[in-house]
């Protein structure tokens, strides 16, 4: 059954415009992996983690729509449809729509699932490490954001204003997501990758210091 949902929800995706260069189908492929390697850690649902994590952003808004923080509950909409369209059971629906709903940073809902936890950790950890770091700035440059604040480009005295620069995303948002994950797992995960980010703002932080 996974097996054909997985084809089937390809199929679908492909016709779907996304919000940016960060949210396209290898962002939603490289979740779906993480989602199915927690599910298994942690002996969830994989009839509702696969499903969940493939659709989670069928409807993808740029960062800076008014209407950013609703796009979790649409997809969670939107995918709902198209898995009834699909014959696909409907014992799992209602938590499949609360995984896709409560997977967003933006929405601000709290997982109640184990399953909408994993998908939530499964997205937030694909915004960390070395493709953390390439969505960031993937990001920053389709908004046409500088890069850093020439005089303070590591926040050290001024508050992150990551609607500005996009280095200061790192300080308002990325480097705080490893405490914001649920699973054993996902935590272990999300520290490495944060790791590896706090090293290449140090090495960023060098590199824009005069030489000596």
């Amino acid at each position: 059954m996974i097996k054909n949902l997985e084809f089937q929800c390809q199929q679908f995706l492909q016709g779907l415009k996304t919000g940016d260069a960060a949210h396209n189908i290898n962002h939603i492929e490289r979740v779906v992996k993480l989602a199915t390697y927690l599910c298994k850690q942690e002996e969830g649902k994989l009839e509702v983690v696969v499903p969940a994590a493939w659709l989670h952003d069928c409807v993808s808004l740029p960062k800076n729509h008014p209407q950013r923080r609703l796009a979790s509950s649409l997809a969670a909409d939107k995918a709902i449809d198209f898995l009834k369209s699909i014959a696909y059971p409907a014992e799992y629906l209602s938590e499949i729509h609360h995984a896709i709903e409560a997977h967003s940073y933006s929405a601000d809902i709290k997982p109640i699932s184990l399953e909408a936890k994993i998908v939530q950790d499964a997205d937030r950890i694909d915004a960390l490490g070395a493709i953390g770091i390439s969505r960031c700035i993937q990001v920053g440059t389709g908004l046409q954001r500088p890069l850093y604040h020439r005089d303070d480009p590591m926040c050290e005295s001024r508050v992150p204003d990551d609607s500005q620069y996009t280095i200061d995303h790192f300080f308002a948002k990325l480097l705080n997501i490893a405490d914001t994950v649920h699973t054993t797992a996902a935590k272990r995960e999300a520290e490495k990758r944060s790791q590896f980010m706090r090293a290449y703002l140090a090495q960023l932080s060098n590199e824009l210091e005069p030489p000596h």
